[in-house]
């Protein structure tokens, strides 16, 4: 077990205590005497991240960014209501904000 500090003289060093914990100490704070409780440093992930954990888990369809349907109708006539050829309108890039 570490240093005991009671609470307030642990709030009044909160800063240096947590320095001791970077460095692998750990501090017991007590209430009145009594432990009640423990700082101790963070395990850290010593193995680098994998990527493709869920490679073959999911799938997304051909078409996600389709709409078809009425939805599709209902966004060609929108285009054709601005004047704009359904066919040639590419993708919508939000206009620049007013500076």
């Amino acid at each position: 077990m570490g240093d005991q500090f009671n609470i307030y003289e642990a709030k009044t060093q909160l800063s240096k205590l947590v320095e001791r914990v970077e460095g692998g100490e750990e501090i017991v704070l007590a209430r009145n005497g009594k432990p009640v409780a423990k700082i101790v440093p963070l395990q850290r992930q010593t193995e680098p991240r994998q990527p493709g954990g869920w490679e073959g888990k999911g799938w997304i369809a051909d078409d996600f960014d389709d709409p078809g349907g009425e939805w599709g109708e209902a966004i060609d006539d929108m285009y054709r209501k601005w004047g704009i050829d359904p066919e040639k309108a590419g993708p919508r890039v939000p206009a620049a904000d007013p500076e």
